[in-house]
């Protein structure tokens, strides 16, 4: 027989005590101790974020995003894999009323074209489009040509043009790119009842002038 959420709860409950409360609100905690101004996202330009799989590279476009929200500005995602979870940007502090959301159904063609329109279009302050759920293999075949168009389309605007990915792939048109790399699980408690409290990761800036370098904790 399925075992409900709240007797789920209950049995936690009487297994870790006070701990609970703390395990059931690390994602919240979390996003609230990662620092809002980590790293800084230039406007009229192309900015890269590279990483694997739970490396951080969503939290972090969730940062941001919250960020602009928060100065009464728009955003646009384009969610080439059809992975955004809007709950999770919702308890990153993402205002989702101030979100367009663009399903391409892992057409990365789709993809580019509305990226392309948004950023011309303008009135957003940030624009990303999320590639990193798509195969390698079909980033990869994105000709150069559509990345210079992109750099020059959102030249001499307002807006912060974001690209994320797996692996780095816009070559020289990025005028930064942050490479995201997890490092080791942080844990609370002690043993034999330690809570997952998160996952240290790095974000490093490959590609700027002042070559700097940042670290943050992210929920996972």
């Amino acid at each position: 027989m399925p075992m409900s959420s709240a007797l789920l709860r209950e049995q936690i409950q009487t297994a870790l005590g006070d701990r609970c409360d703390a395990a059931f609100d690390l994602k919240k905690s979390a996003y609230q101790a990662l620092p809002s101004a980590a790293v800084e996202i230039p406007r009229g330009t192309l900015t890269e974020i590279a990483g694997s799989a739970s490396s951080g590279r969503t939290s972090l476009l969730h940062c941001l995003m919250a960020e602009v929200c928060a100065r009464q500005e728009f955003c646009a995602l384009i969610d080439a894999g059809d992975r955004f979870d809007p709950a999770s940007a919702a308890a990153a502090g993402v205002r989702l009323s101030q979100v367009l959301w663009v399903r391409c159904g892992g057409n990365a063609e789709h993809a580019l074209k509305a990226v392309d329109l948004l950023v011309q279009g303008g009135g957003f302050g940030l624009v990303a489009m999320d590639l990193g759920d798509l195969p390698v293999k079909t980033v990869h075949r994105i000709p150069m040509a559509s990345w210079f168009r992109l750099r020059h389309a959102v030249e001499n605007t307002r807006t912060a043009l974001l690209v994320l990915a797996r692996q780095s792939h816009t070559q020289s048109c990025a005028a930064l790119k942050i490479e995201m790399a997890a490092a080791r699980p942080v844990w609370r408690g002690w043993l034999p009842g330690c809570i997952l409290d998160g996952l240290e990761a790095a974000a490093e800036c490959i590609r700027e002038h002042r070559g700097q370098r940042v670290g943050f904790s992210i929920a996972r």
